[in-house]
């Protein structure tokens, strides 16, 4: 998903001068054709993500569309405090991306976990943040984070769903994306874990239930038709993210449900229980460790669904 980004970036920015990226001192095998086809669009500022958002919001303020880009917390829970005084205040468009979300560098310990950052953001006043699921997502969200005003976020995973037997759709900030059809249940997902989410609507398949599966990719602005349509006659609904339960996708599925008295049979939010993970290892390890794979997803609905038919 990373190079996608870069890629798509790569052809934005060619036809758009305002388009600038500033890295915080890494990614220099992906973004070295970037720098080279852009050198007036391009800047390493160093170790520095605090002073990275700084330049970032001073750049905005002169009229340029700014990429920060890092990994996993640097450019987020580092610089909170700079991204709220400076771009979300002033309503910039300022797109923050992190190439680490959920466990993505597992194996460098949870200081490299990407586990809080959809709630911190989404909390952030004129900020769009935004989760995408796969390559296609990715690259059309690029695009529509030049086009938007305000401050955005962009959470892309080394993981990814296969999303290849989806009927083409076109792509909206705000508008979610049914990546499969089934009236049993709905699973409401976002980033790469939707890959352990589609593994478990094909094991569910099996059993004999039928799972409607969609990518909420974005965050802070819930598809509140979507939401309607899968809850219709009480459905269940169960959310999934590689995230901290509170304050991420499943709360704010959540808010969205109570506030509309909405009510589904049954709901559940699978995400990450315990507070932090101190757990090292790879992405799929990790996920395994918290009950996040597509296995263990299966045998919990499987027995929330089964003891509320008891």
């Amino acid at each position: 998903m990373r190079d996608a980004f870069v890629r798509q970036l790569s052809v934005l920015a060619d036809s758009n001068p305002r388009i600038m990226l500033i890295t915080g001192d890494l990614g220099f095998g992906v973004l070295t054709d970037f720098a080279k086809r852009f050198p007036k669009q391009y800047l390493n500022v160093g170790v520095a993500e605090q002073n990275m958002t700084g330049v970032a919001t001073g750049l905005a303020l002169e009229g340029r569309i700014i990429f920060t880009y890092s990994i996993g917390n640097f450019p987020t829970l580092r610089t909170l405090e700079q991204l709220r005084n400076g771009p979300c205040y002033h309503n910039l468009n300022v797109n923050v991306v992190s190439i680490g979300g959920g466990f993505s560098y597992g194996q460098l310990g949870f200081s490299h976990h990407a586990t809080e950052d959809l709630a911190i953001m989404r909390s952030l006043p004129n900020t769009t943040v935004v989760a995408p699921c796969d390559t296609w997502e990715v690259v059309e969200a690029t695009t529509a984070l030049v086009q938007k005003e305000g401050v955005g976020y962009l959470r892309i995973d080394k993981s990814q769903a296969s999303t290849s037997t989806a009927s083409p759709q076109n792509f909206s900030l705000g508008k979610a994306r049914v990546l499969r059809e089934g009236g049993d249940l709905t699973f409401i997902s976002c980033g790469g874990i939707l890959e352990e989410v589609l593994q478990a609507a094909t094991m569910l398949a099996a059993r004999g239930m039928e799972s409607r599966v969609i990518s909420m990719h974005t965050i802070s602005q819930i598809d509140v038709d979507e939401l309607r349509a899968a809850t219709s006659g009480g459905a269940p609904v169960f959310t999934v993210e590689e995230h901290v339960l509170p304050g991420g996708l499943g709360s704010a599925v959540a808010e969205v449900l109570v506030d509309r008295g909405i009510a589904p049979r049954i709901f559940y939010r699978f995400a990450i229980r315990g507070g932090f993970c101190s757990v090292v290892g790879e992405q799929k390890f990790l996920r395994r460790t918290c009950q996040l794979d597509g296995a263990s997803i299966v045998e919990k609905v499987s027995a929330l669904l089964g003891a509320a038919s008891s």
